[in-house]
């Protein structure tokens, strides 16, 4: 095991054996505060160290550990609270009296642990309590955090998060990934996310590994420290951004052996542009909040820009009609589906909702749309709700958002389908340019030799940026919101 836990950006170290003295004093803390194994511990708090070290807390006394986005509104907040009903809330001192104004107005039994900039408040009262700590045994079932998911559409569900999915994906990842003492990963994630709380975190404490924890994606500080890294994972706007910025060269990255990139589509040109720029190939994966990570292109052997790899160890992914549930053939689209020790429990206190979302073998419906092909590669072509039914015809948005994002000028393109009076929905494109010499007329020109008719967008919208949440997706949602109406009178 390496020495070093966290390296924070001004080179101080929290080794392991610190991490374990400050978890332990934290988690016999909130014991004494009447906080123990199966309470929750909302985490409302920008990402620190001291943050991570209560996530590790909170898994060694049973706790269920609930992290919520600060940015999040008061009303978004309000219905966190009473959803996930925590006996205690750590929140940073800039908003707690906006927490307890919300607790006093639904009347909750929460207490509230409040946090100055340094948490040197909360470590006062911590570092009182001895540092030696009995860990709560915890079974494979036993949920270890409920995790609000960061879907596009409709109002966050609640996945309940057991042990054994935070282990056995950890594990996995990193075996296949190939962590291990010697690497050093750069953490520029958010760690209200599964992505930077349970993949990066997780695969690095299995493996032993150090990580260096900046407090968000800034361009100047993963510049400043990048090289001093052997792994980086990311969400495709990080690699967008890199790849924008002159000090992007090879002797910069010559130390790290792998770029992975997860959390949302990251598009073959920006693949094509990393590996010409730095001479490494991003690795691009696949997952969820409810099921960790599903596939990977591989450590070694052909990593295909445009898919998300082969199936992990352990997880079967199959596709099947969305009608029917019957299996598809190699090739044909449906709907992914997985099941392995990865798969969460359910949705919290949603059991209806759990039981739609779990066929009756147990696998588990992604809602998202893609196929396997002769490889075994499975390719994403969108979420099931965005599929487009135009005239009755299925229309793929991610068909037409490739062939738009190799227009020269077009920096991303987002495909949605709207009301349409004649046709039942009309195909919408909302295009962010980096030319302002682009108009809808030369878009539709490039498209018209490569798609059919009935999938050419009959209104091309242009942008500066696309609208996007905490982890790089785009809100489709909010986009479908916005151009509603664009087709409500007859063209």
């Amino acid at each position: 095991m390496a020495d070093s836990f966290i390296i924070r950006p001004d080179r101080s170290i929290i080794t392991y054996g610190h991490m374990s003295d400050l978890s332990g004093q934290f988690a016999t803390f909130l014991n004494r505060l009447g906080i123990n194994r199966g309470d929750r511990l909302m985490m409302y708090a920008n990402k620190s160290p001291e943050a991570l070290i209560a996530y590790v807390a909170c898994l060694r006394a049973g706790i269920i550990f609930v992290p919520i986005n600060p940015a999040y509104t008061k009303a978004e907040l309000e219905y966190f609270i009473q959803n996930a009903q925590p006996k205690a809330i750590v929140v940073d001192a800039n908003n707690e009296v906006s927490v307890r104004s919300i607790i006093n107005q639904i009347g909750a039994s929460v207490q509230i642990l409040c946090i100055d900039k340094n948490y040197e408040s909360l470590l006062r009262e911590t570092q009182k309590i001895t540092t030696s700590f009995e860990e709560v045994a915890c079974e494979d079932e036993t949920i270890a955090a409920i995790v609000y998911t960061s879907g596009t559409t409709g109002r966050s569900k609640d996945a309940m998060i057991t042990h054994g999915n935070l282990r056995s994906n950890a594990e996995t990842l990193r075996d296949i990934w190939r962590f291990s003492q010697k690497d050093v990963l750069l953490h520029a994630l958010p760690i209200v996310h599964a992505h930077g709380l349970f993949v990066a975190t997780n695969v690095t404490l299995v493996a032993g590994s150090s990580m260096i924890f900046i407090s968000n994606f800034d361009v100047d500080e993963v510049i400043k420290h990048i090289s001093d890294a052997t792994v980086m994972m990311g969400v495709p706007t990080f690699y967008t951004l890199l790849l924008q910025d002159d000090r992007l060269v090879p002797d910069l990255v010559k130390h790290v052996r792998l770029f992975i990139s997860g959390s949302a589509p990251l598009l073959p040109e920006t693949h094509r542009e990393w590996f010409e720029k730095t001479g490494h190939m991003i690795l691009d994966r696949y997952g969820m909040t409810e099921t960790g990570v599903i596939t990977s292109n591989p450590y070694e052997g052909e990593r295909v820009p445009g898919t998300v790899g082969l199936p992990l160890p352990g997880i079967s992914v199959r596709i099947v009609d969305q009608s029917t549930g019957d299996p598809l053939s190699q090739g044909e689209i449906g709907l992914i589906e997985v099941k392995g020790p990865n798969v969460f429990r359910g949705y919290w206190q949603m059991p209806e909702k759990t039981g739609e979302e779990f066929r009756s073998d147990g696998f588990f419906i992604t809602g998202d749309l893609g196929f396997i092909d002769q490889k075994d590669y499975v390719h994403i072509v969108g979420r099931q709700k965005d599929l487009i039914i135009t005239c009755g015809l299925n229309v793929y948005p991610k068909e037409i958002e490739e062939r738009l994002n190799k227009i020269r000028g077009v920096a991303e393109s987002a495909v949605i389908g709207v009301p349409h009076h004649d046709f039942g929905e009309g195909v919408v494109a909302v295009v962010a340019t980096k030319s302002t010499a682009l108009s809808e007329k030369d878009l539709s020109a490039e498209l018209k030799n490569d798609l059919a008719q009935y999938k050419m967008p009959l209104k091309i919208i242009l942008t500066d940026a696309l609208p996007k949440n905490t982890v790089g997706k785009v809100q489709k949602s909010l986009l479908r919101s916005t151009y509603n109406n664009i087709f409500s009178t007859k063209i």
